[in-house]
C-alpha cells in the first residue's frame, strides 16, 4: 500500500530524531573527530538577547598590604578592575530535501492526504525501501553537520563571517601582537607588568635532531607555565606531523623492549600512544586537512567551550511541503558561539 504524505513526514521525523538522538557526538566511520566529542561535552547554555555573549574576566588587582605603627595612616583603595570579553554568536543551519519522485523510484508511493487514513498497513518491504533511502540522506546531514562543526570550532571566523569564529579566533599564534581578543586588548598588563590576556605560543620548535629532546623539553617548560595562574591543562590535540617527531624524540632515547618477544615470540616495533604529563596526545585529521599539521595545542577546556542558546542545539525543523512542489524538507539549526573566560592557560606550538 501506499504511504501518505502524512505518514511520510512522521516516519522521517522519527527516523532523522532516532539517528541523531543516539549520543552527544554521533559516531561514523569517515574520521575521528576528538575536538568535537571534547568540546561539545563541555558544552554551556545561555539565555540568548540581542548582541553579544558576555564573559567578565579579570586580570588586574589594586588591593596591597601596608604596614603601619601606632597613630600611622593608612589606605583605602575601591577595586573597580572587572572587565567584559564579548562574543559573537551565530545562527547555523544544515537541512536535507526528498522529493516524491525518489520515493517512487525506491518503490514508495505516496497519497497526498491530510488524515492519512486512506492507508493504515505497510509492508516490510516499504518500511524496508523508505529506510534505505533516507540512510543516505540521514547520513550525508550527520557528517556534514559533524565535519562542518568540527573545522569551524577550529577556524578564526574569517572564512565565513556567519560562522562562529572558534579556537584560532582565541588561541593565536601571536598572542603577544597588537589587536584584541573577545574584545579586549591583548597586550593589556597588570599592575606587575605582566600581560595577562594572552596564551603561550611557541612556533618551529627545531625538532629536526630527535636526539635534542627540543620538542620534549618546550613542552615541559610550556607546561609550568600554562599551570601558573590556576591553569590545568586537558586536551592535547595535535597534527600528524607533530605526532611523528614527538615520536622521534622519544625513540631517540629508547622505547622498545623485548617483553613482547619474550612472551609472544614477536617484537612489536610500535610505541605505546603519546600522552605528557597524563593528557593523551589526540590525533584531530582536521589538523592535517587546514595546514596545521606540526601544531599541537595544550587546551584547558574548563575555559574554552561552545555556548549554546537554551533550547536551541541541534533543533529540528520539518518545514511545509510547498503546494507547487511535491518535495520534503528537513533541517536541524543551532544558535550559539565560542567563547573564554582565560587565555593564559592554553598553548599553541608546532615544529620545524
Amino acid at each position: 500500500m501506499a504511504f501518505t504524505v502524512q505518514e511520510i513526514e512522521n516516519i522521517t521525523a522519527a527516523a532523522i530524531d532516532y539517528h541523531f538522538k543516539r549520543g552527544v557526538v554521533v559516531s561514523n566511520t569517515k574520521f575521528d573527530k576528538p575536538t568535537l566529542a571534547k568540546l561539545q561535552s563541555g558544552q554551556k547554555t545561555f539565555p540568548g538577547g540581542k548582541g553579544n555573549i558576555t564573559i567578565r574576566v579579570k586580570g588586574n588587582y589594586s588591593t596591597t598590604i601596608q604596614g603601619f605603627n601606632h597613630d600611622d595612616s593608612v589606605n583605602y583603595v575601591n577595586p573597580a578592575n572587572i572587565k567584559t570579553a564579548t562574543y559573537p554568536w551565530k545562527l547555523i543551519h544544515a537541512g536535507i530535501s526528498f522529493s516524491m519522485h525518489e520515493l517512487l523510484n525506491d518503490g514508495v508511493s505516496v497519497v497526498d492526504s491530510e488524515d492519512g487514513k486512506s492507508t493504515t498497513n505497510h509492508s516490510d518491504r516499504e518500511l524496508t525501501a523508505l529506510a534505505n533511502l533516507l540512510k543516505d540522506k540521514l547520513e550525508d546531514m550527520q557528517e556534514g553537520i559533524d565535519r562542518g562543526f568540527n573545522i569551524m570550532w577550529w577556524k578564526d571566523g574569517t572564512q565565513d563571517a556567519t560562522l562562529v569564529p572558534g579556537i584560532r579566533s582565541i588561541v593565536t599564534d601571536t598572542p603577544t601582537a597588537a589587536g584584541t581578543v573577545g574584545g579586549l586588548d591583548q597586550t593589556q598588563v597588570d599592575s606587575r607588568g605582566v600581560a595577562w590576556w594572552q596564551n603561550r605560543a611557541s612556533l618551529l620548535v627545531d625538532s629536526t635532531t630527535p636526539s635534542n629532546l627540543n620538542l620534549i623539553n618546550k613542552l615541559q617548560f610550556e607546561l609550568r607555565q600554562l599551570r601558573k595562574y590556576g591553569g590545568r591543562p586537558n586536551y592535547f590535540p595535535a597534527g600528524s606531523t607533530f605526532m611523528d617527531n614527538f615520536e622521534k624524540e622519544m625513540r631517540s632515547k629508547g622505547t622498545f623492549t623485548l617483553d613482547g618477544w619474550a612472551k609472544t615470540g614477536k617484537m612489536d616495533a610500535s610505541i605505546a600512544d603519546l600522552s605528557f604529563k597524563g593528557i593523551d596526545v589526540m590525533y584531530d585529521p582536521v589538523l592535517d586537512d587546514i595546514g596545521l599539521a606540526k601544531y599541537g595545542f595544550l587546551l584547558d577546556t574548563r575555559h574554552i567551550y561552545p555556548m549554546v542558546i537554551d533550547g536551541e542545539n541541534m533543533k529540528d525543523h520539518a518545514p511545509a511541503r510547498p503546494e507547487n512542489k511535491y518535495v520534503f524538507y528537513r533541517a536541524k539549526t543551532y544558535a550559539g558561539g565560542f567563547v573564554a573566560d582565560q587565555r593564559n592557560c592554553h598553548g599553541v606550538y608546532s615544529n620545524l
